[in-house]
Formats: structure tokens, sequence, C-alpha cells
């Protein structure tokens, strides 16, 4: 028998933690607490050393947050600092190896590089030198929602803006150095770098791309893109893009597939929405494609949050997802077919829907 604690975070005052227990051919998904946070802590991510602190960010407008929690050994939260944002909306945040939490403003178009001490712990307001604001199109909106690093870079995908900012700190300044163009109208939203490849999810297009990673100022294009929709949707079904995941490979699965995540805003399907699987065939020849492996229905309406478990123990055969809409709650998925598909193993509805999530 193995077990993992998983936080999930949502639109309320609280965030979650459930127990996922797995004992040999089955599995159980139990809501254990709801810790008091601050108002809508919809995105988690965990201190890159600490796995006693995480981070939540408190996604409202006009002036949003960053919280630092503490985990206690019962898989509990509790807030020990808070910081705005300065912006909208933050949707999406991360902490760096260096110390530092950028967070990124959906609504506002705009980020903040917040400086952390106590073991980073504690948020130091040193707004001045660390405030961002995105150059947002010609009658548009700039709507960056991520922030993904890679050495020295930080990649922020702008949905509003359909590019993807290559930013670096220089000193006291913080240096836009270039922008990866996307289709227009195409809205990326989250990315993965994997070796020589950037994958990016569009939101609005409902589409996953591949091109290639070059240096700042050189042109990048498109080697392909695919609809992630399910083809046999319903009448009137309207699809938003969500997620993407592409895990590391593992010796249990040394094969990676990239998995998406979509989301029906129009008329439902009773199979639920889908986490689409792709697959990055002949790279590096003419013939380079993604190829659709499996469309997996999950129950949940417009699936948003789903994070794979930690490969050291087992985790990494399993999949946490849930809707941000209905009251399907959450369901745990697990890897067959060394990958190329999902199987539900385990659900809880108790909570009726989640937008992130964070294995301890």
């Amino acid at each position: 028998m193995v077990s993992w604690k998983i936080l999930a975070g949502g639109y309320d005052y609280f965030i979650a933690t459930y127990l996922l227990t797995v004992n040999g051919g089955s599995a159980d998904l139990r809501l254990v607490s709801r810790s008091p946070s601050g108002r809508n802590p919809s995105w988690l991510t965990p201190h890159p050393f600490n796995k006693n602190l995480v981070y939540a960010t408190n996604e409202y407008g006009p002036y949003g947050g960053v919280q630092s929690y503490q985990v206690s050994d019962s898989g509990s939260v509790s807030v020990v600092d808070t910081i705005s944002s300065l912006g909208a909306d933050p949707a999406h945040a991360v902490a760096l190896p260096n110390g530092k939490v950028v967070v990124m403003n959906y609504s506002s178009g705009d980020g903040r590089i917040i400086t952390t001490t106590d073991g980073g712990r504690r948020f130091l307001n040193d707004s001045s030198a660390h405030y961002l604001k995105f150059q947002a199109p010609a009658g548009g909106v700039s709507h960056p929602h991520q922030t993904v690093q890679r050495g020295e870079t930080l990649f922020i995908p702008d949905l509003g803006a359909d590019k993807i900012w290559r930013i670096q700190e220089e000193g006291d300044s913080v240096v836009v150095k270039d922008y990866l163009p996307q289709p227009q109208g195409s809205g990326p939203r989250h990315i993965v770098l994997s070796e020589d490849r950037l994958f990016t999810l569009h939101e609005l297009s409902s589409t996953l791309s591949v091109q290639p990673l070059t240096s700042f100022n050189h042109p990048s294009t498109e080697i392909a893109s695919v609809s992630i929709a399910p083809k046999d949707a319903p009448a009137g079904a309207k699809w938003s893009a969500g997620e993407i995941l592409i895990p590391e490979p593992t010796p249990k699965f040394p094969k990676s597939y990239i998995y998406t995540s979509n989301r029906n805003l129009g008329n439902t399907d009773p199979r639920g929405d889908t986490i689409a699987i792709f697959e990055l065939v002949n790279k590096g020849t003419s013939s380079e494609a993604l190829v659709l492996v499996n469309q997996v229905y999950t129950g949940l309406s417009q699936v948003r949050g789903m994070e794979f478990g930690p490969a050291e123990n087992g985790g990494d055969e399993y999949l946490v997802a849930s809707g941000v809409a209905g009251g399907a709650g959450v369901v745990v998925l697990k890897k067959v077919d060394g990958g190329r598909n999902l199987e539900i193993v385990a659900k809880n509805d108790e909570i009726p829907t989640r937008t992130s999530f964070l294995w301890l």
C-alpha cells in the first residue's frame, strides 16, 4: 500500500487536502481537510527546496495577491505571509530556485517578481524594480497566463497579445529580450519546454503546437499544429483549451506523451470533457508531426487543473484532475498502455470543483 497527500486550490476561501491511497489494484481518494486561505487560491506552486512550504495566488481584482503557506504533517496548510500581486486576477505563480516568486496578472496585463526572505516564508516588498507591464496589441489587452523558467530566461505566454515573451533579470531591472509570435487570435495559454522544442497550448483556438527553441531575436516558426478538441462532440460545443503536461520519462514510463485538457463552454457532453493525449513523431525530420493518440472522457466539466504525481514513489502512474464547472469533484486517472491511455480509478465529489493541484 502507498499513499500521497494532494493539495487542491479553487475559487473560494480554502485549500483542500486529499489523501490518495493505492492498495493492490484498488485506489481510494479521501478528503482530509479544508484549510482557511485568502480569497480564490486558484493556483498552487511549491517552494523549490522546502517541501513544507507552498505558495498560492489570490485570483481577484483589481489587486490580487500571493500567499505563502506552511504545510503540516497532516497535509493541512496555514498562511504565513501575504503580498499584493500589483494587478488583477493573478492566474499563475512559480517559485524560482533563486528565492523569488513570479506572479502573472491575467486581467491587468502585468506581473511581479517578488523577493522572499526567511527561507522563502516571507515576502520583501521591493516592487519598484520588479514590476512588469506587457505591451498590449492595438485595440486589445495583454493577458499573461504563466511563467516557465529555463536557465536565466523566463518564458511568459500572453493569451491576449498572441506572444510568448522572453525576459531576464539584469541587475535591478527586468528586460524583455524578445518574443515568439503565435498565430493571431490563438490565445497561447500554457507552455512546456522539452529539450529543444516549445509546446504551446492555445486556449482560444483549442490547438497544440510545437516549434523549435531558438536564441534571442531569431525566428521560430511552427513545425506542427493540431486541434485538441474531440471530433464527436455534441452540437453546440464550444472549446477552450485548459492545461498541458509533458511528464519527464521515468523507468516505468520511458516514452513521453503530451497530455492536454479540454474545456467545453457550450452544450455539454454527458461523458464529460476530455484529456487529449498526443505524441511527437519523427522529430528532427521533414515529417515531424503531432499525432493524436487518445481522447479520454473524464466525466468532468471544463477540465482545467490536472497534475501527475511524483516519480520517486510511483506517483508518475497517476493523474489527478478536476473541472471548474459542474459537480463531479476530483478524479484520479491511471496511466495504461505505457501512458497512451488513462482510466479513472478513484473519485471524490465532496467539493464540486477545483482549479489546481500540488502533490506533497
